[in-house]
């Protein structure tokens, strides 16, 4: 499994946002020169995170973006899940779903559910603060 790269940006990107939680606005500009990140990327993030609630975002002059919640209460989960929709391991649990050729004996299914509940569930574990911390998680 592994993240997209718009995902894997979006988490960089709040990181970046969250080392200067308290401050002043932010805006694209200024964080795609701290992280690297191309700008037209950074503001399609701005665009898909505030949809989601993670930022507040405000247009014009004086304008920028924030996080709508401390550093602690936006998980990894949050983030993944705005860029890439609900965390789901197969695309058989989806909803309307169903283009799989053994799905009718299928055995794994039933458990695919609970499976990922528990991805969802550790990676609901790492706060944005961690993940904007200088210490390395265990």
């Amino acid at each position: 499994m592994r993240l997209s790269a718009q995902a894997d940006y979006a988490v960089v990107m709040m990181s970046a946002a969250a080392r200067h939680c308290g401050g002043t606005r932010l805006n694209a500009t200024l964080l795609a020169g701290e992280t690297g990140l191309p700008l037209p990327t950074m503001q399609k993030l701005v665009s898909r995170l505030s949809a989601a609630g993670l930022i507040e975002s405000t247009r014009g002059s004086g304008g920028g973006f924030r996080l709508s919640r401390p550093p602690a209460a936006i998980s990894l989960a949050d983030i993944v899940e705005a860029i890439e929709g609900p965390i789901a391991l197969t695309a058989c649990v989806d909803a309307g779903k169903h283009d799989c050729a053994v799905e009718g004996n299928c055995r794994v299914r039933p458990h695919a559910n609970g499976v990922n509940a528990l991805v969802r569930g550790a990676l609901a574990q790492v706060s944005l603060a961690s993940l904007s911390s200088q210490v390395e998680l265990a």
